[in-house]
């Protein structure tokens, strides 16, 4: 079955759940935890993404985040791709870190923000790496110390978070915390997570329900929300699509790289996109792949089209520079 594109816009509100390939370790030890949360909250910083709730779990992560002008497919590249290559690196290893394609949920904000907040900062608790509500309080691979306070990540918008509970900051901690001592015995919430119709309904009483009175409902697995909500996401993104122009300042970009990095290896593009071996070009061409991939998010195609060679090229160069 062919995959679903994307569906992003700046400002939208993602859910996104990152897995490690075949549910193996993506974090070792606490070397690697650091290594992930400072890569997330510095993208964060840099590209005005905002970071409302994360869970990093032994072999996934969970992030509840608003995507910015550069959006989500190329924030989720630039830091799976940087992380992936510090994994394989330090630990010696070869080949994919995470699975090929990350989780991304399009989420009805009004109706779902606190339950996802609650639902992503409840994971370490579910999963047995913390044993009480206490130790969570205190626990550093996930967001909910940052909103109660207890731990300081200045790229979480914690405030944003305590906004939806009350007025005071106090009052706010007060009522946060209170609600995810209520969502403990929910357990895992597969509608949440889950997909098409049963997501969109919030659970399959309310599926059932609908059966029964012969009523439909728009429903779509990338979409959290009402079948209301759903049809309108799908139809600005089809508008979107249809009326999209190209990212010429990012072409642009791309562009002054080669030719700055040609030029001070004195060759040319030209040069660079004949598919020459020559041990100065396969340099440049290595240099020029990994700054695109790994800095500016370049996806491995359109690296490999601007460099005139195969994508699976591109990706040993990608992977060559891991170990």
């Amino acid at each position: 079955m062919p995959r679903q594109a994307r569906l992003d816009a700046p400002g939208t509100l993602h859910h996104v759940i990152v897995r490690g390939i075949e549910k193996r370790r993506i974090v070792d030890d606490v070397a690697d935890r650091k290594n992930f949360v400072s890569r997330l909250g510095q993208l964060a910083e840099s590209t005005q993404t905002r970071i409302y709730a994360w869970a990093l779990l032994s072999n996934h992560a969970h992030i509840l985040l608003r995507s910015s002008e550069i959006g989500l497919s190329a924030f989720m590249r630039r830091l799976l791709t940087g992380y992936a290559i510090y994994y394989n690196r330090r630990h010696r290893r070869w080949g994919h870190l995470f699975q090929n394609r990350y989780k991304s949920i399009i989420c009805e904000e009004d109706a779902y923000f606190t339950e996802l907040v609650r639902y992503i900062h409840l994971n370490p608790l579910r999963a047995g790496l913390v044993k009480s509500l206490v130790q969570l309080d205190d626990y550093r691979w996930c967001g909910h110390g940052a909103v109660i306070g207890r731990i300081k990540y200045k790229w979480q918008n914690r405030d944003y978070v305590l906004k939806w509970f009350g007025k005071t900051q106090g009052e706010a901690k007060k009522a946060y915390r209170s609600y995810v001592i209520k969502g403990i015995k929910q357990g895992h919430r597969p509608e949440l997570v889950g997909g098409g119709l049963i997501r969109s309904l919030g659970g399959w009483s309310a599926v059932k329900a609908m059966r029964r009175t012969g009523d439909r409902e728009l429903s779509d697995d990338r979409i959290l929300g009402s079948g209301e909500f759903v049809e309108r996401i799908i139809r600005e993104a089809e508008s979107k699509i249809q009326y999209q122009l190209p990212d010429l300042k990012q072409h642009h970009k791309i562009k002054e790289l080669i030719t700055r990095i040609c030029q001070d290896a004195n060759i040319s593009p030209e040069e660079l996109k004949a598919g020459s071996r020559r041990t100065q070009i396969s340099r440049v061409r290595t240099e020029i792949a990994i700054k695109l991939v790994k800095t500016h998010g370049v996806t491995l195609a359109e690296a490999a089209r601007q460099l005139g060679v195969s994508t699976s090229a591109i990706s040993k160069i990608i992977k060559r520079a891991g170990n």
